[in-house]
């Protein structure tokens, strides 16, 4: 009998799902979704790497997946551990010889895939690509012509036709192992906090928040509205369902095209379709430059000059700085998992820039804290604000007053998140440790 584990990562869903559609050709299957303690308590940067509330969102995500599944005799294994001693472990149990799994842009996922594969010679590996517009074979420019900025390469994918997307999965092969009785999580994960309350999880949520958005006038005026700070309709909202692959991005995408046809294409719900091939940039992009993703240097011919200042960070991270539009953006993080794409453009300015903190620090933060962390567009924008990425003018630098006429003028978003400006020293050491003195 022809037995296949399916590593479940960033395609919490049934629709559209390429894994899933390959796991149909086996006899049996193990459906898995491992919590590696290397990456959720990686400490890296003073944060651990996932944050309470992306973990109770992913949580419902899997639940959501579970009970689908169920309806076909599956369900997801849920696994705690190292993701390499898992699968070895399970591959014995269930005596897999295929493993499936959607391609994974991080260095540090593609690292342990490639791991698993070389402790496993008799498995056989099958990757899908189910997390971007596009199969690796659409893209015969990939590895050696990518374009380093995001202008070219936009011109060039406009030019490709997204595929369909795949058949409905209406029947699976049954399960290779029986499920767990119950799951507990170990003592070493966060405990979940499902507090936030913009965000419903799970697939089926996704799918009704996708019909909602095109059902609604809101794309004709999304290039207007989306840098609003503050309104559930000004962005589409989509981010944390792709991140999480609640829902597919070529589904997204033949969506946007309907409501193209049915309604009219223009400047505003076109560039939802910009936004999307910004995200595929970012994947391929991350896929191409591997462990410099995460390099203080990043692409860059000279290092930023800047360094870790302890207080400075901490300042950055609770909302005390100096600065209230960012102060408010760093509460509404910290509360609710999610900021606008313009307030994290403001708030990453202002730690590169004006408290001249290490980038990787930030981005670290915003990966502990995002809702919709995706590891190739937050820190392929964090070196894009840094000056060390993709951005050929060399980083960005928003003024903040300006920033603030602009899309705060009132005040009402600072007066909300209580954003007022701290008057505190921002350094009462400098960067040894020694005491300032006035």
């Amino acid at each position: 009998m022809k037995t296949a584990l399916y590593l479940l990562t960033h395609d919490l869903r049934m629709h559209d799902n390429q894994s899933l559609t390959y796991a149909q050709q086996f006899d049996r299957l193990v459906c898995v979704y491992c919590f590696d303690p290397n990456i959720v308590n990686d400490r890296r940067y003073q944060v651990t790497g996932m944050g309470s509330k992306r973990l109770a969102l992913t949580l419902v995500a899997l639940r959501d997946l579970s009970q689908q599944l169920s309806t076909m005799g599956q369900h997801v294994h849920v696994v705690f551990g190292d993701l390499v001693a898992q699968i070895v472990e399970l591959t014995t149990q269930a005596h897999i010889d295929t493993f499936i799994v959607s391609r994974q842009f991080g260095n540090y996922e593609r690292a342990q895939i490639q791991h698993i594969a070389s402790v496993l010679p008799h498995v056989n590996l099958i990757e899908s690509d189910n997390y971007t517009l596009f199969n690796s074979h659409d893209l015969p420019w990939l590895e050696t012509e990518l374009p380093k900025q995001f202008s070219p390469f936009r011109h060039k994918a406009e030019a490709l036709n997204i595929a369909p997307c795949q058949a409905e999965v209406t029947q699976l092969p049954q399960p290779a192992l029986a499920p767990p009785e119950h799951t507990e999580l170990p003592d070493w994960m966060p405990i979940p906090d499902a507090k936030q309350a913009q965000f419903k999880g799970g697939e089926r949520a996704a799918m009704a928040h996708l019909g909602d958005y095109f059902g609604s006038e809101l794309p004709n005026t999304y290039k207007q509205t989306r840098n609003a700070l503050t309104g559930w309709g000004n962005s589409s909202k989509l981010s944390v369902y792709l991140s999480l692959g609640c829902l597919s991005v070529k589904r997204v995408a033949h969506i946007l095209h309907a409501y193209q046809h049915k309604h009219g294409r223009n400047d505003d719900n076109q560039w939802l379709l910009v936004e999307l091939l910004w995200r595929e940039f970012f994947q391929w992009h991350a896929l191409n430059i591997g462990k410099q993703l995460y390099n203080f240097q990043g692409q860059a011919k000279n290092a930023p000059l800047t360094t870790f200042y302890p207080e400075r960070f901490k300042a950055w991270c609770t909302g005390t700085t100096p600065y209230p539009i960012v102060n408010a953006a760093m509460k509404e993080l910290s509360a609710t998992g999610y900021i606008s794409n313009r307030a994290r453009q403001i708030v990453a300015s202002c730690l590169v820039n004006e408290l001249q903190v290490d980038w990787r620090y930030g981005a670290a933060w915003f990966q502990h804290h995002l809702l919709d962390y995706d590891v190739a567009v937050n820190w392929g924008n964090w070196q894009y604000i840094a000056g060390v990425g993709v951005d050929p003018r060399g980083g960005r630098h928003f003024n903040l007053t300006k920033q603030t006429q602009l899309y705060d003028p009132n005040g009402d978003y600072i007066a909300w998140w209580g954003g007022t400006a701290s008057h505190n020293t921002l350094d009462q050491r400098d960067m040894v440790d020694w005491p300032i003195t006035s």
